[in-house]
């Protein structure tokens, strides 16, 4: 896959290719990517049968593995280790596509450990995003495999990666990092038109700040994440409205982006009253409405869905992308299968 300018480097998509539809084959030499990560890695006192397993599944990633081998293993850690690789590789091989596994995981609603499943979401993320030029736009889809710290400051809302939060150095060097939390050596600003060339050099550094404020390029910049993802993954085309507050509508139809927005949504729903706490955590509403209402399920056709997103109590944000997929009043049609 080609772009005129790359970004995500680390997530492995140069080691995948794309068929006729636009959407990603599993190859071997991206599950040789995952086999290659030093938590499979055998160490020096790891038993032959580890290590000769290792071996075969670099050579031909693959080949089956039986039960008995796997049970060979001495070390009960690497035991489970094993197991959960391998299932997480049976769930990608047994799909034509990386979107198709994804999809079937969100239908099924299987379980695996969200550092696969975000990393899941973001190769289609970045296969979907292929060719964007605007860095608002990339900084935006983050959000969606990696947790945010939200803070408020001189009337902006900002959402920081979690990860790189806990993750740097020891003496405050900006407002913004005191804000937070951070310990020193952050390097972490916020994305504005004046350093957002920036933005490819350091995707994969996670160290903008995203400016989420009502109305302003950041909180359009994900309904068009949204909008993306859903015609990628759903095969249908929506457009993604960005509302600046919750006003006295009808919620025929919502989707919580999170877990939060979720139950912010039930109780609207429900007729009840939400309180201010619960109100100020709502950080963004949008309003998305079919290109073509025929594949929307009959009940609610042509009628606008809401989309709501919040933030914990303690100001993180985790959406859950699978609730789009999920919750959508979508006509049984043409999704990645």
């Amino acid at each position: 896959m080609t772009t005129t300018r790359d970004f995500w480097l680390s997530c492995g998509h140069h080691l995948l290719d794309r068929d006729a539809d636009g959407l990603l084959p599993v190859t071997d030499a991206f599950l040789q990517a995952y086999l290659a990560r030093p938590e499979l890695a055998p160490p020096p006192e790891a038993c032959a049968v580890e290590r000769s397993l290792h071996q075969a599944l670099l050579a031909n990633p693959r080949q089956a593995v039986s039960p008995e081998q796997l049970a060979a293993i001495a070390d009960a850690d690497a035991r489970e280790n094993w197991e959960l690789m391998l299932a997480w590789r049976d769930q990608l091989v047994s799909h034509p596509t990386l979107e198709a596994a994804y999809m079937d995981l969100v239908r099924q609603s299987r379980r695996f450990p969200h550092i696969f499943i975000n990393h899941l979401v973001q190769i289609i993320l970045r296969n979907a995003l292929d060719g964007v030029g605007d860095a608002y736009v990339l900084r935006a889809a983050e959000l969606f495999f990696r947790p945010q710290r939200l803070t408020s400051h001189e009337g902006s809302l900002l959402a920081a990666d979690e990860e790189t939060v806990a993750g740097v150095g020891s003496r405050p060097s900006s407002p913004l990092i005191s804000l937070l939390g951070l310990p020193a050596a952050a390097e972490i600003e916020t994305l504005r038109d004046v350093n957002a060339a920036g933005y490819w050099d350091r995707s994969d550094g996670f160290d903008f700040a995203l400016d989420l404020t009502a109305g302003r390029r950041g909180h359009a910049a994900l309904g068009e994440v949204i909008s993306r993802f859903v015609a990628h993954l759903l095969r249908i085309e929506v457009t993604v409205e960005p509302l600046t507050e919750l006003r006295d509508e009808t919620f025929t139809w919502y989707v919580g982006l999170d877990a939060d927005a979720t139950a912010i949504g039930d109780a609207l729903w429900r007729g009840e009253a939400i309180d201010e706490a619960a109100r100020s955590r709502l950080i963004a509403l949008y309003r998305l409405n079919f290109a073509d209402p025929g594949e929307m399920t009959e009940a609610i056709r042509g009628k606008p869905v809401y989309l709501m997103m919040a933030m914990t109590t303690n100001r993180m944000l985790q959406l859950k992308p699978q609730n789009l997929l999920a919750g959508l009043p979508v006509r049984q049609g043409e999704a990645v299968s």
